[in-house]
């Protein structure tokens, strides 16, 4: 085998014996995102940026957040739960900090507008927390993290999930959701370091991934209302998402809510808005993005020679029996760009047959084969 199991790490190749992929190349897939969000309202560059995002977010294999959302998206903006002309501004600021208020905009948007003020701030401060509210689904944390990687800076970034499917540890409730973390470290001449981990054993958007292609669930992701394994991807519905870790997940979930969503005056337990079942009401998302400035910490040279030492020691490493390779959070993501980039981004052909009844009823040219 290649690496140990991670749940949370996209399939190379989504198709299944049971399901035809087709190979759509990047620039068709943001075409069309960009010309089905203007159709839908969006100005013309807001609706470039959000397909550019989704664009990258299949590009490296998150194929639960690419292009895969774009019906939803869509659905919810029509439904009048997205404004489509957002007043984004700063609602609270001081040199090293900053509140977003999103105006219930496209989270692409205002996520990286958060981005792009915590990069500026960073610079002058050396390490700088920019916090949204009125925010909405965004795609992969991995997107933002990456951001300050480009300027020799470190990206965290924490989210509130868009629906609740988490339940307290031991509870049933579901007052928590899969809440993200994000972490962008740049190297010298080795790949980025980036991890992108739910705080469940896998995100929501991989189960709508697996059902939409119809593949069953690994037994360890979710479990019904009677503690037992649920994988029937069809069936999601009727279960919870498992935490990573058991108890230390749960925690692990609560605190990065309390910090992207609370912290901010966004939706957190109760108040979140499941934005799957739910398209007109505002879901008031919380992100938060930390930047840290490497030139504050003596420059960014000696860290990334200093990161490129441990990835190469780390891979290097001895190895269990029947592991030719140990991964480093990120690479397998960063091959996947180069290969996609090539060859194509692999769409199911349930999914590719969902985008051209869209472009049907958006009245846009379907996407380009």
């Amino acid at each position: 085998m290649s690496k140990l199991p991670d749940p949370d790490t996209p399939a190379n190749k989504p198709a299944t014996k049971d399901s035809k992929t087709l190979w759509i190349n990047s620039p068709a897939l943001e075409r069309f995102t960009k010309e089905a969000f203007q159709a839908a309202g969006l100005p013309e560059e807001d609706a470039a940026r959000v397909a550019k995002l989704m664009g990258e977010a299949d590009l490296q294999g998150s194929d639960g957040h690419g292009i895969i959302r774009l019906a939803p998206y869509i659905r919810r903006i029509r439904s009048g739960g997205i404004n489509v002309q957002p007043n984004i501004k700063v609602v609270h600021e001081r040199a090293a900090m900053a509140v977003v208020d999103g105006d219930n905009g496209m989270g692409h948007l205002v996520v990286s507008r958060a981005v792009e003020l915590a990069i500026a701030k960073a610079r002058e401060c050396g390490v700088a927390w920019v916090g949204t509210r009125a925010s909405n689904h965004a795609g992969p944390a991995s997107l933002y993290a990456r951001m300050p990687i480009q300027h020799n800076m470190i990206g965290l970034y924490f989210a509130v999930g868009n629906a609740n499917h988490l339940p307290p540890w031991g509870g049933m409730d579901m007052l928590l959701s899969t809440n993200p973390i994000a972490a962008g470290i740049p190297a010298g001449d080795e790949p980025a370091v980036v991890l992108d981990m739910a705080t469940t054993v896998a995100a929501y958007g991989k189960i709508k991934a697996k059902a939409k292609r119809g593949e069953p669930l690994p037994e360890g992701w979710m479990i019904d209302r009677q503690g037992k394994p649920l994988t029937d991807s069809s069936r999601s519905h009727e279960g919870f998402l498992l935490p990573i870790g058991g108890h230390k997940g749960y925690g692990l979930a609560l605190i990065v809510g309390l910090l992207a969503g609370t912290l901010q005056g966004a939706a957190m337990g109760r108040d979140v808005v499941d934005f799957n079942a739910d398209f007109t009401t505002p879901t008031n998302t919380g992100q938060a993005i930390l930047v840290i400035d490497l030139e504050a910490f003596g420059g960014a040279g000696p860290f990334k020679d200093a990161v490129d030492t441990l990835v190469r020691d780390i891979r290097s490493s001895e190895r269990l029996p029947n592991v030719d390779r140990i991964w480093l959070p990120g690479e397998q993501s960063h091959q996947r760009r180069s290969d996609y980039a090539k060859r194509g981004v692999p769409l199911p052909e349930a999914l590719v047959h969902e985008l051209d009844e869209l472009a049907n009823q958006l009245s846009i040219r379907p996407l380009d084969r």
